[in-house]
């Protein structure tokens, strides 16, 4: 009786205690807050006279070249907000305070400056040490900020979880860099030095796609979309505009460009090639169908119908498939609905290969922990399993290796390619909290070029890249990895992890958070 008042004592004062921080730190009000309709394309610029006559030429088509080089990545993003003249729209899950994050927010504030319009939405999750820099960026006239699902907390907003835990558990996840609503980049790059191939953090293998075209209207719709939606409330509504805000960005350009690596990022974008070829007209773009799957924002309430949500939308999109599916997933867990939908495909004569992050790549072991549950029964059903190294070659950090990546710690990329026609290339991976929690966006590409690259870089690149996972004489999980002399190796768990880590994911395999993953 003793143990049971305890536990009622406590759940009252727990609930006491989240009923007062609700009342105590509430989300303000979005009465006052007016809409704002979808960016159109200029019809004026360096940008316009670039694509405007490539666009007219492919009517409902879409002008598309990818990106997997990071240092090009970044490079592009920063020569296309130096030729913007109209409009910047800028939608982020995740943004650093570092190199690269604040060095693209200055180039921002250099574009409004000169009088285009900036609008930057970003994930309250993901830009830690930023509200004194959004703030002083935010007082430009020309340079609005919205906070996507914010945290009422400003100093210590991971305790917002303790009292509004469900609402702050689901997050932006999409990715968009829009500029005049005439050219856009998408992909799985967020901002910061780890995506953009530089900093002491682990580099990511990632990929984005360059867009002009049709569905660049559409990518500039679903912005506004999620703009103007009950979750985006502007930056000073949540964030006082104080003393600190003041010449913020300038105290940061400051602390985060002492060393050498400036200099360096100002001789890639010097010698990135991307957006001058474009705008010369030389960049070799693809024009075919592209359409833009994204998640309505009323996802975040909890209130999407479940035929709305992307991944829906992509089961209806993309068709049958017949012969051959390649998926790039850093965070994969398919769990039992996405485990038979492989094996389905496998036991009728699809050849599946997925690629995801082995246990010494991954940079979150629970998600690895939900992922090996299912490692088995795949391989077994015929789907060629393989685990990105740690340290996968070649060598080169900079190479342009092609959509499986290059010499990184982690696989970041999201994509996936179809009988050789057709490839997803976005934010969305295969893991319940795609499917159900977090809003993804992407685009699906009819593309004979970019989905046989896909299939292509597989066969040429996966054996140096990463662990091949099968079954041995006796039934049980092995890695197999082709060494540079020739010679193969094997593991009977795994590679290069310890009993410890190995203990951890079987032991946060059993508990029942799956759905978080």
């Amino acid at each position: 009786m003793t143990v049971i008042k305890f536990v009622l004592g406590a759940t009252v004062l727990v609930a006491a205690a989240i009923i007062a921080a609700r009342y105590l730190y509430p989300l303000p009000s979005l009465s006052g807050v007016r809409d704002a309709p979808p960016v159109r394309a200029a019809n004026n610029g360096e940008l316009y006279e670039a694509v405007g006559p490539l666009i007219a030429a492919h009517p409902g088509q879409s002008g598309l070249h990818a990106l997997p080089n990071a240092a090009a990545a970044f490079a592009a993003r920063v020569i296309l907000a130096r030729a913007a003249t109209q409009s910047i729209d800028v939608q982020y899950y995740i943004w650093h305070r570092d190199l690269t994050g604040v060095l693209l927010l200055d180039e921002l504030r250099k574009s409004a400056e000169r009088g285009v319009h900036v609008r930057l939405l970003l994930d309250d999750n993901g830009i830690s040490d930023l509200d004194p820099i959004l703030s002083d960026l935010d007082a430009h006239p020309d340079f609005e900020i919205r906070l996507y699902n914010p945290f009422t907390t400003r100093d210590f907003k991971l305790a917002g979880y303790a009292f509004d835990f469900f609402r702050l558990n689901r997050r932006m996840h999409n990715k968009s860099f829009t500029v005049d609503g005439l050219v856009t980049i998408g992909g799985g790059r967020n901002v910061g030095d780890e995506y953009f191939g530089t900093g002491l953090q682990p580099n990511y293998v990632d990929l984005d796609l360059l867009a002009a075209g049709s569905v660049v209207q559409d990518v500039s719709d679903d912005f506004a979309r999620y703009w103007n939606s009950a979750s985006a409330y502007p930056l000073d509504l949540l964030v006082d505009d104080d003393d600190e805000a003041d010449g913020a960005l300038q105290a940061a350009l400051d602390d985060v460009t002492q060393g050498s690596q400036r200099a360096t990022y100002e001789n890639e974008i010097r010698r990135s090639d991307v957006v001058r070829k474009l705008i010369s007209g030389t960049l070799p773009l693809e024009w075919t169908s592209a359409i833009l799957v994204s998640d309505p924002p009323t996802k975040t309430l909890g209130q999407a119908a479940e035929e709305d949500l992307l991944v829906g939308q992509l089961d209806d999109l993309m068709g049958d498939i017949d012969e051959r599916l390649d998926v790039i997933s850093p965070y994969f867990v398919p769990g039992e609905k996405g485990t038979d939908h492989f094996v389905e495909l496998a036991e009728r004569g699809v050849r599946v290969r997925i690629l995801t992050n082995s246990m010494e790549a991954t940079d979150v072991l629970p998600v690895h922990a939900g992922y090996a549950k299912y490692r088995h029964r795949l391989v077994e059903a015929g789907v060629e399993l393989y685990e990105l190294k740690a340290s996968a070659a070649p060598q080169d950090r900079k190479s342009d290796t092609g959509f499986a990546g290059s010499s990184a710690a982690s696989l970041h990329a999201k994509s996936f390619a179809v009988d050789g026609e057709r490839i997803y290339i976005g934010s969305f991976n295969f893991d319940p909290r795609s499917v159900y929690l977090n809003t993804e966006m992407g685009l699906l590409v009819d593309s004979e070029q970019m989905a046989q690259d896909m299939h292509t870089g597989f066969e040429a690149q996966i054996a140096d890249m990463a662990y091949a996972v099968s079954l041995d004489d006796d039934g049980q999980l092995q890695w197999t990895e082709q060494q540079r002399d020739g010679s193969v190796r094997h593991f009977q768990h795994d590679p290069n992890s310890s009993a410890g880590s190995r203990a951890a994911i079987t032991v946060i395999g059993w508990l029942p958070i799956q759905w978080l993953l």
